[in-house]
């Protein structure tokens, strides 16, 4: 089974751009000239963001700990 985690895409048009938001990472936005190119810059966003957090995670770390990779399905 594949690992997947779902968000919200709030798209918007703003005279010929798309602009896609997610409620969930108020920080991320996407836009393009269609509402898939939007959306797929959202996801890209997205992924940054992630990956930016787990930077700071593992930067943050104390003697002892350690991260644990969290699937959601």
């Amino acid at each position: 089974m594949k690992n997947a985690a779902t968000f919200t895409a709030r798209i918007v048009r703003d005279g010929k751009w798309f602009i896609a938001f997610s409620p969930e990472f108020p920080e991320g936005n996407g836009q393009g000239l269609t509402e898939e190119e939007a959306l797929a810059s959202l996801r890209e966003s997205i992924l940054l963001l992630l990956e930016d957090r787990r930077e700071d995670a593992r930067a943050s770390l104390g003697n002892g700990e350690k991260l644990i990779p969290l699937a959601l399905a």
